[in-house]
Parts: structure tokens; C-alpha cells; sequence
């Protein structure tokens, strides 16, 4: 008989199985045991004995192409739940589970004013070029 741990997040407190109600909603972060991997995603048994599928695209933040390369059977992981319907199908998330993935910031070296006096530069520079190819083409008729 093997013993597999589950844990639950419930109002931001981790629970143990023994603390908590067993059934699932969307929107609840939970942990589960990874049990079969195949080339669209990975099984997760989850608590009271319930399995749910993270989609390839659900595993991570980064490029997937190869569930492997990131899940192995019998890992534990953290995952969101996505989506439950009534045939008892669950739509689970590694990566949302997660924290998001940090965005970089934008970074600005110059002012408003400085980009667009740049910006006008560059467009009468594209502009005095055009003018001299267009008025050196009118010459030749």
C-alpha cells in the first residue's frame, strides 16, 4: 500500500488531507502526485482520489516541448484547477499555480520630449530624401 500526501490552499493557508473537505472547485490551488505523462500533458491524482489532466501548455511558463523534459511520474506538484465538467473531467495548471511570471519592465533611457524631437528628426530627414529622389526623377522626363 503506498501513502500519498495531498495538501490543499485554502484562504492562503496550506491544509493537510486531514484538515480538509475533500472536494475540489475550480479556482482552488492544490497539490497533487504526477501518475502518467504522455506527449499532450501529464495525469494528477489529486485528493479523494480524483485525477485531473495538466495540458502541455499548463506545465510551465517556458517553451514545452517535451512534458519529460520538466515532470516525472510520482512528482509531487502544485496545481490550479481550471476548469471541472460534468463527466468528471478536470482541467488543471502548474504555471498558474505559480506566481505569475515576472514581466520586465519597460525601460525608458529618454524622455517624452527627447523621443519625440527624435521622432521629428528622423521624419524630415526621411522626408528631404524622399523630396531628392522624387524631384531627381521629375529632371529626368
Amino acid at each position: 500500500m503506498r501513502c500519498i500526501h495531498f495538501g490543499m490552499q485554502q484562504h492562503g493557508k496550506w491544509l493537510d488531507r486531514e484538515d480538509m473537505d475533500l472536494e475540489i472547485a475550480v479556482g482552488d490551488i492544490v497539490e497533487g502526485t504526477v501518475t502518467g505523462i504522455t506527449k499532450f500533458g501529464a495525469f494528477v491524482e489529486l485528493p479523494g482520489n480524483k485525477v485531473g489532466l495538466v495540458h502541455i501548455s499548463e506545465v510551465s511558463h517556458d517553451y514545452v516541448k517535451e512534458v519529460r523534459d520538466f515532470l516525472n511520474e510520482q512528482d509531487t506538484v502544485k496545481v490550479k484547477v481550471l476548469k471541472m465538467d460534468g463527466e468528471g473531467k478536470i482541467s488543471l495548471s502548474i504555471k498558474k499555480a505559480l506566481s505569475p511570471e515576472p514581466k520586465p519592465e519597460p525601460t525608458v533611457s529618454m524622455s517624452f520630449e527627447d523621443m519625440m524631437k527624435k521622432f521629428m528628426q528622423d521624419s524630415n530627414e526621411r522626408q528631404v530624401a524622399l523630396k531628392r529622389h522624387y524631384e531627381g526623377r521629375k529632371g529626368n522626363r
